[in-house]
């Protein structure tokens, strides 16, 4: 089931780009929209472009890094539509130098806008929808914070951040049907122009991403997934960890980790965890076995 119709879906950042793209792709499936952007104009004009289409929509501006506006933003969607069902996570800045000449500024703006932005949009609709027992909940993270890429350290660790919010969401909201997701795109956008060729950016036009956005935000979305997204091609990276090795208190130096490390990093034994207290539990468990103790 897709069920977007009678939905109300906030996509911020949605002037241009990825989020015009995923705020035409959910009205075209039925949902109102509120198309949200620090420029008003452009929220406006995507809106109007909805409405014309026949969809229904709202375009209202607000800065994502400014949690009053945020929750003055959701307050108009709520009086206008009753609730807000959907929310998809996609303004964004770049900020990019090369660590060593990065200044704590650049640093502090793009986590500002990216992670804390990400948050305060979350945070303004997590009652409501606690309150209702339904939310869908959308981050957009990038392969820049999953793998790391050149001259993006502010970028990369908010994107990052991102990841570790969903894990930690997801938990939270499973009782109350709040299904947390993360979209890592890679599109041609104004923040990629001059990044890559035009030949790649044909192929990368953002309406191959929305796809990714729809299932991720839909009746039967999964929760707690990273999928990535960009020229019609759909992947899922997964955090995981190795089953791990016991060492005796004599081998718990550098040598003896070095002696096991083949064994101590086998991809072939890793698994994913539900939550960190997972891990804290086995390791406790695998410890009291090696030493011939009874936690019970």
């Amino acid at each position: 089931m897709r069920g977007f119709e009678n939905r109300v879906a906030v996509v911020t950042g949605a002037g241009a780009g990825l989020g015009r793209s995923h705020a035409i792709g959910l009205a075209k499936e039925g949902a109102k929209v509120a198309v949200t952007d620090v420029s008003e104009a452009a929220a406006r004009a995507v809106a109007d472009e909805i409405n014309t289409g026949g969809g229904e929509a709202v375009g209202l501006a607000a800065d994502v890094a400014d949690a009053a506006a945020v929750a003055r933003m959701i307050d108009a969607v709520t009086a206008k539509w009753g609730a807000v069902d959907v929310l998809v996570n996609n303004a964004g800045i770049l900020r990019d130098k090369s660590f060593g000449k990065l200044e704590p500024e650049d640093f502090d703006l793009v986590v500002k806008v990216h992670l804390a932005g990400s948050f305060n949009c979350a945070k303004a609709v997590w009652g409501q929808m606690r309150e209702r027992r339904y939310g869908r909940i959308l981050f957009t993270s990038s392969a820049s914070g999953i793998y790391g890429n050149f001259g993006q350290a502010n970028y990369g660790a908010a994107k990052a951040g991102m990841i570790g919010l969903m894990n930690v969401l997801h938990l939270e909201g499973a009782k109350y049907d709040i299904r947390v997701n993360t979209l890592a795109p890679t599109a041609a956008t104004q923040m990629t122009a001059g990044l890559i060729s035009e030949q790649v950016a044909a192929v990368l036009a953002p309406e191959t991403v929305t796809p990714a956005v729809l299932y991720l935000v839909s009746e039967n979305a999964p929760s707690r997934m990273i999928m990535g997204a960009g020229g019609g091609v759909f992947a899922v990276s997964h955090i995981m960890e190795t089953e791990g090795v016991y060492l005796p208190e004599a081998e718990r130096t550098i040598e003896g980790i070095t002696a096991r490390i083949a064994e101590i990093s086998d991809a072939g034994t890793a698994r994913p965890f539900e939550s960190a207290f997972e891990q804290t539990s086995r390791f406790a468990a695998k410890a009291a076995r090696a030493q011939g103790t009874d936690l019970t």
